[in-house]
Formats: C-alpha cells, structure tokens, sequence
C-alpha cells in the first residue's frame, strides 16, 4: 500500500535532525499477510460480541455527563499521516479549552465519574476497533499520538519517529509494560518498547502474547488511566 509523502505540521520547536529517517517514514513498510488477517479477524469479533456493552456504554456516557458518547480526534498513523481517531468520552466537553493540547495526568479534575472507570478498564478504546477495521490502525502496536505531542519527543529524541515505521495499535508493549505517559520523562521510556514492532518485526506468537496479556490486564488488573 502506498502512503503519502506528506507530513503533518511541525512545531517551531521542533528540529529534524535526521532528514534520512523522515524519507524513510515516508515509504511502505511490508507487513505480513497474516498480521492484517489477524487484525481484521480479532477486530470483527471484538465488535460482534462487545456490541451490547459498546452500546450500553454509549447510553451511560450521554446519561452521565453532557456532550457526544464517542470523542474523535486527528492522531498520527504509519508514516506520520493524520487519521481521526474514535474513543468513548472520558472527560468533559471543551477539556483543553483553557490549557490547551496537554497529557491526561493521574486524578484529572476534567475526567468524569464514569469515565474514570472507563480508563481504568481500557473501555474508552473499544471504539478504535472500527480503526482497526479501516487499516489507520492495528490490535498492536505504538500508541496513536497527537502530532503537538510527537513534535515535542522528537526535538528531544530524532530517532522517536522510527514508531511511524508502523501503524499505531489498540494496545502493545509500551501500553503493558511501559508508564501510563503524563509526561515527557514517561513518554520517552515507552520509546524502546515502540521502536521494538520496526526493529524486530512481531511474530504470530507474541502477537497472541500482547493480545492474552491485555485481555487479563484489562479484567484482573486494571490500570489506564
């Protein structure tokens, strides 16, 4: 598949310090058959039998807190190119009105009640399936970023871009293993864990690990925020 040359704005802040690596982003990465199957097949699934809870969910968002149940927002996909993101309202409506673009941080004072739970749980991503569906994204792999925030990592890191070697994914190593992301010193140590899908490739084993684990993650042991 082709993707377009075109980047999205850069910061003022931002300095490209290595022009080879944005060329480099920029061209198709070969992914194989069987990750695209999986994605769609897992995805088609997920939305068959969650259907029920994403519906009931949509109704207590609106119930809850005033405003639209989904939230949409333009993120980073493979090779820098902006998609819209889909996710269940957590916070209230205007949230950045007054602070501007900032990382969500523990006991937000904009979350709302219910969107707390659904945080913890890694409810409000289930409508990221349909992105799966639409190829912007993948089960596995980076987190999907905004480009204010990936501008800002990458004139502190040149190398943070090689995670747009990929597609951003509904969950991966550095949303298991990695801090939560508040701020810049935790966003650079989930580096390593997203420069791992363009280095080593992902097999179909750890595939079905990363899968499991979140699975149990988000029933035993939640802890998004």
């Amino acid at each position: 598949m082709e993707l377009s040359h075109k980047f999205s704005p850069y910061d003022p802040a931002f300095d490209p310090a290595c022009d080879q690596l944005r060329a480099e982003i920029a061209l198709p990465v070969h992914t194989p058959i069987w990750y695209r199957l999986a994605d769609l097949g897992v995805a088609m699934a997920m939305l068959l039998v969650l259907s029920p809870v994403i519906a009931l969910l949509a109704v207590m968002i609106r119930i809850d807190s005033a405003g639209p149940a989904v939230f949409a927002q333009e993120r980073l996909g493979r090779g820098r190119v902006p998609f819209t993101l889909l996710k269940f309202r957590t916070m209230i409506v205007d949230a950045e009105k007054d602070s501007g673009a900032v990382w969500a941080s523990r006991n937000d004072p904009r979350i709302t009640r219910l969107g707390r739970f659904l945080r913890r749980s890694r409810l409000d991503e289930l409508p990221q399936l349909i992105n799966v569906l639409r190829g912007d994204m993948s089960m596995i792999g980076p987190r999907p970023i905004r480009a204010h925030f990936a501008n800002k990592l990458a004139a502190i890191e040149p190398r943070y871009d090689r995670r747009f070697l990929v597609r951003p994914g509904l969950t991966g190593y550095a949303q298991l293993y990695a801090p939560y992301g508040s701020n810049v010193e935790e966003q650079l140590q989930k580096i390593p864990f997203d420069q791992r899908y363009a280095d080593e490739g992902l097999t179909f084993r750890a595939y079905c690990v990363v899968m499991v684990q979140t699975a149990l993650r988000c029933t035993i042991n939640p802890t998004g925020r």
